[in-house]
């Protein structure tokens, strides 16, 4: 079985959060930088004397895919120890089943397509 870990954090927690997945070693990392809200709806903000509503927050998405719950898990608990503050915003982290993955040179398929060329 094949998992996708996705996970949008705030962007001061990037550095956090690819160390913490560096250290159990992930070997593949997708990284994206994104605009998003969540329940807090962004924020109020005056510029040149108007207030204006900036809906839309700056967040970093990773995105993970790991072969079994066991790393599901561990991808998780990573991800969720190095980008909490404690605050609104911290973000989300959400997990599914894969349906199938190729490398797309070698045609490998399934957990396969996940290994490390070396």
């Amino acid at each position: 079985m094949l998992i996708k870990v996705e996970a949008i954090v705030r962007e001061e927690k990037y550095e956090e959060v690819k160390d913490a997945l560096n250290k159990i070693q992930v070997n593949g990392i997708t990284v994206c930088q994104i605009m998003g809200c969540g329940t807090q709806r962004g924020y109020k903000e005056v510029v040149r004397g108007a207030e204006i509503d900036i809906y839309l927050k700056p967040k970093v998405k990773f995105e993970i895919v790991v072969s079994s719950e066991e790393w599901e898990k561990k991808v998780i608990d990573a991800i969720q120890a190095a980008a909490y503050t404690g605050d609104v915003g911290d973000g989300k982290i959400f997990s599914y089943e894969i349906r199938s993955a190729m490398r797309i040179r070698t045609k490998e398929t399934g957990y396969d397509a996940l290994q490390s060329e070396f």
